[in-house]
């Protein structure tokens, strides 16, 4: 089980790092040009700050833990994206995006399992 935490821990890394360091990098207009229409109700700082937040916590989901410095810092990571997740099938549901709620589900599904692995059962 432990080999399953680190191979979702780290796709899930590697997807909110991706994700993450778009939305830093990218100004919102381009955002929304790609498809990413839910960045029309939030501020350019505040889609900046999100973006922040994915690559804070696709950092946390492996270096604690690879390092060995306080891995307790991977299930922390991983609730927090947790947290995200809700909030992004929120603003999914209030816009009628239901394309976009399912990836956001899964997303969420998977860091809840990273956490409930780490905080339990398989914690470093």
């Amino acid at each position: 089980m432990n080999i399953v935490l680190w191979i979702v821990a780290g796709l899930l890394a590697l997807a909110f790092l991706a994700a993450g360091l778009m939305k830093v990098l990218r100004p919102r207009e381009a955002l929304v040009t790609s498809g990413l229409a839910w960045v029309e109700d939030f501020s350019p700082g505040m889609v900046k700050a999100i973006g922040a937040l994915e690559v804070l916590a696709a950092i946390g989901l492996i270096l604690p833990a690879a390092l060995d410095i306080a891995p307790i810092f991977v299930p922390l990571a991983a609730l927090g994206l947790v947290l995200m997740m809700v909030g992004a099938v929120i603003v999914h549901v209030r816009r009628n995006e239901y394309q976009a709620i399912a990836p956001s589900a899964v997303l969420l599904l998977l860091s809840a399992f990273v956490a409930w692995g780490r905080f339990g059962p398989y914690s470093f």
